[in-house]
């Protein structure tokens, strides 16, 4: 897998703070902070990612919510809070800044006061993986360098949504992006973006240096064997690439079929639970898998009952690890019907 390397089996019996990769190439809560008013001096990067960087690795990656207040500020000193219960719970992996985290609607200067929380707080104790994909290579670009400058470890990179880009540009758009630097990980969401990066082409483009990984969310675990065929067809290895599932629903199978891990919206609740599902699907235990699985199966698909993330928000605020599920327009709050929906798929899972 590059210059990654799958953990030992017998290392996936330990606790997360265990792994050990190989390196790849080349709280007092305080009054919540608004990244609006904070002085250009404090937008600072406060790390270094030239020789400093945690690879890439198998596991669960929380693709974290953003806390805010009612008002709808970042609430830095609970995002710190969120990012120390995933690091005692478990978490393998950190994914910010995506989707669930609402990226989309926040400036260059909120970004960059989140980055900088997270690598104040877990830099060097678990990958920093960020979204910086977006529909405009430039903005890309930009969201990239801010990423190195800051001292996050990788970037989440997905097909530019909405203009439906042939496969040639999606090649050329993911290498021209990992030519920055930046180890990638692909992220191919056709039911968002309208476009699917098909693992033909994921296979020309897994000889680059730094596309290290793909997030595939299309729900089809056969995508697995499919892009590890692909890889071997076009020169490379088999597991030259780590295969990250996006799709909750179906992420113990991806990894059973020979995926190594997830980006999860489901482990902003359940941070333990998928951590040890992820164990247990890459150990091939297949009873210990139906036996983890099966109580989360409920919130699975509950989670998504209205647009990610407006049910996961509200589903952190009830377990109590936020104080507000606010969401910035153009989304809103999970409606009222569907919380007793999601309220009891938290019951299930033996979370509330």
């Amino acid at each position: 897998m590059k210059n990654l390397h799958i953990v030992a089996a017998a290392s996936l019996v330990t606790c997360i703070q265990g792994f050990a990769p190989v390196q790849k190439q080349q709280h007092v809560r305080s009054a919540p902070l608004s990244v609006s008013a904070l002085e250009p001096p404090t937008l600072a990067a406060v790390g270094s990612n030239s020789d400093d960087r945690t690879p890439l690795r198998q596991g669960s990656y929380v693709a974290l919510v953003t806390p805010m207040t009612p008002t709808g500020a970042i609430d830095l000193q609970q995002l710190r809070t969120l990012l120390q219960f995933h690091l005692q719970a478990g978490t393998d992996g950190l994914c910010i800044l995506g989707t669930t985290g609402e990226a989309a609607v926040m400036t260059m200067a909120e970004r960059k006061a989140v980055l900088d929380v997270a690598v104040e707080e877990v830099k060097g104790k678990i990958p920093i993986l960020v979204g910086t994909g977006t529909i405009d290579p430039e903005h890309v670009k930009e969201q990239t360098l801010q990423a190195i400058d800051c001292g996050c470890d990788a970037s989440l990179v997905v097909t530019p949504y909405y203009v439906k880009p042939p496969q040639r540009a999606l090649i050329k758009h993911f290498e021209t992006m990992a030519d920055l630097g930046l180890p990638v990980c692909i992220y191919n969401v056709p039911g968002r973006t309208g476009v699917d990066f098909l693992p033909e082409s994921i296979g020309q483009v897994a000889g680059h240096p730094n596309i290290v990984a793909v997030k595939e969310a299309t729900g089809d675990v056969s995508r697995v064997a499919q892009i590890q065929d692909a890889c071997e067809k076009n020169g490379y290895k088999r597991d030259e690439l780590l295969l990250l599932s996006g799709d909750d629903g179906t992420t113990d199978e991806f990894v059973l079929q020979g995926g190594h891990g997830c980006i999860s919206v489901t482990a902003n609740v359940a941070p333990s639970a998928m951590h040890q599902l992820m164990m247990s699907a890459l150990k091939k235990d297949m009873d210990d898998v139906k036996r983890i699985n099966s109580p989360l199966t409920n919130l699975h698909r509950d989670e998504f009952i209205e647009a990610n993330p407006i049910p996961i928000k509200w589903a952190v605020k009830r377990i109590g690890q936020i104080d507000s599920s606010y969401l910035r327009p153009p989304l809103d709050e999970l409606a009222p019907e569907f919380q007793g929906t999601v309220e009891s798929a938290l019951r299930d899972a033996g979370l509330i």
